[in-house]
């Protein structure tokens, strides 16, 4: 792989639905994207737009993080990490396992951190840089799926431990919480109703963008809702 002369941007989680429309939008301000996901069709196929770099990993595991961003090395020096990686399954206390509860740990908390962390390393070599997560509505308020809202929830509080820790190193972290996304996926169980006040991957993908730009530089550890009427 050759380095890309181009602003790169991480997104990890890249091939799911809003992945591919933050790759989209940072494509059409210039962007690079180094695409990390867990490898396979989707990913293969993201990977073949010009100027997205597929990277395949599971993220959950640490050392798989690790040998992933060697590989972001080889592409260039980025400034933007946007952590989409993450997983979803429904579970109150009554019906809740210890395989749904590591798992929503694994992909959510898990996944960020140790990209966060290798991420953090380079930005601060760099001399600054800016992450992006995504929490959810459900992780500071209402009823939600135990074990996803719990692992949401943390995300929101380890973007604001972040953004203290990672301040005085010119890198700033901010959440986008998410309510009920547009989805394909979701679109199999919305009623006709809910689907009309989904928000779509694309808008949230603009918010993205806007807190890991210029203009954003005096925003850290905000978590920004992106409800919609949702």
């Amino acid at each position: 792989m050759t380095e890309s002369p181009k602003r790169l941007v991480v997104i990890t989680g890249a091939a799911g639905a809003l992945g591919q429309a933050v790759v989209s939008e940072f494509l059409n301000a210039g962007a690079a994207v180094a695409a990390v996901d867990i490898p396979g069709e989707r990913l293969d196929a993201l990977g073949e737009t010009d100027d997205v770099h597929a990277v395949g990993a599971q993220l959950s595991d640490a050392a798989q993080t690790v040998a992933a961003w060697e590989a972001i090395d080889a592409i260039g020096t980025p400034d933007t990490l946007v952590t989409l990686a993450g997983g979803f399954q429904p579970s109150s206390l009554a019906d809740l396992t210890e395989d749904i509860w590591d798992a929503m740990i694994d992909s959510n908390v898990d996944s960020l951190v140790w990209s966060a962390r290798e991420a953090a390393r380079r930005f601060e070599a760099a001399g600054g840089g800016s992450i992006v997560t995504v929490g959810s509505k459900t992780a500071i308020s209402g009823p939600a799926p135990l074990a996803h809202a719990t692992s949401k929830a943390a995300v929101v509080r380890i973007t604001e431990l972040l953004a203290d820790e990672l301040r005085p190193k010119k890198i700033r972290v901010n959440a986008v919480l998410p309510s009920v996304i547009d989805t394909p996926a979701n679109r199999t169980w919305m009623s006709e109703d809910l689907a009309s006040r989904a928000v779509s991957p694309a808008a949230i993908a603009k918010v993205i963008a806007f807190l890991a730009s210029a203009d954003a530089a005096p925003i850290s550890g905000a978590r920004v809702p992106v409800y919609g009427d949702a």
